[in-house]
């Protein structure tokens, strides 16, 4: 946990980051400099693919084979470069990828995106695929995340695309740590990234320990959200984390700091 130290948006704020450990540092960070106190309780982690990696490594060794590469986030990316290397595997084929962090992790191995669409969601980056000159004869890479969702997939077969998915890496439950319980308990909100940090927060920790504001990075997190029981207070309007902390930081300028839990703490 992480003291507050400076005065900003947030300042006063207590807010739960549910984030893998490993990924979580840039949004502390950002809290931290709007003023607020992250408690971090992170409930998922990031691991190998449930076949060891046979499956990627496989399916990079014949990367000449794709026509385009789509990278869905930065954890893709660097579990891809465990087996590329380095970036000239990619000289055959165009990238795309969801999110803007997700095209810095690519810079960061001197790759730049050919293709981003400007809302980071999958179904934006279907709309925003060119169609196949050669209808059913051309290929698309989608290294990706266990649990993904068919939506990409799906829409680019829909456009003619020959689509072949590849686990990536998978998110598995962190063991909660209880002594960080009193301070989610004293929490004003808490955010939530993506689809698996609700639903492992909500068998961790439980739904009786959500605190009074929730924000998600975007859409598709906020639907898993609601479909869970919870009210979404804040919906980043940019699904990055800086758009998160700064949505938050709105809605608090707007709203003021929360009532005390909404909910009943046993």
């Amino acid at each position: 946990m992480n003291s507050r130290v400076v005065a900003g948006p947030l300042s006063g704020w207590r807010v739960v980051v549910t984030r893998a450990r490993a990924q979580s540092s840039t949004l502390v960070e950002r809290l931290t400099a709007a003023g607020a106190s992250a408690v971090e309780v992170p409930v998922i982690e990031i691991a190998d693919p449930t076949d060891g990696g046979v499956g990627l490594e496989r399916a990079l060794s014949r990367i000449e084979d794709f026509d385009w590469i789509v990278f869905t986030s930065a954890n893709a990316v660097e579990r891809c470069w465990r087996y590329l290397g380095d970036g000239r595997g990619l000289a055959c084929a165009k990238v795309a990828v969801i999110g803007s962090a997700t095209a810095v992790a690519l810079e960061g191995h001197d790759v730049r995106a050919d293709l981003m669409p400007e809302r980071f969601v999958a179904e934006s980056l279907v709309e925003a695929f060119p169609s196949p000159v050669r209808l059913g004869d051309e290929s698309v890479l989608v290294p990706c995340v266990a649990e993904a969702r068919d939506v990409l997939a799906e829409g680019l077969r829909a456009k003619g695309w020959r689509v072949e998915v590849v686990e990536a890496y998978q998110t598995i439950r962190s063991s909660l740590d209880h002594s960080l319980l009193d301070a989610v308990d004293r929490a004003d909100a808490i955010t939530f990234t993506s689809s698996s940090t609700v639903t492992g927060y909500l068998e961790l920790a439980g739904a009786e320990r959500v605190p009074p504001v929730v924000a998600c990075i975007g859409p598709v997190t906020a639907r898993a959200a609601m479909k869970s029981g919870l009210e979404v207070d804040i919906v980043a309007a940019v699904h990055t984390v800086e758009g998160l902390v700064e949505a938050l930081a709105s809605w608090a300028q707007h709203h003021g700091t929360p009532e005390p839990l909404r909910r009943i703490v046993q």
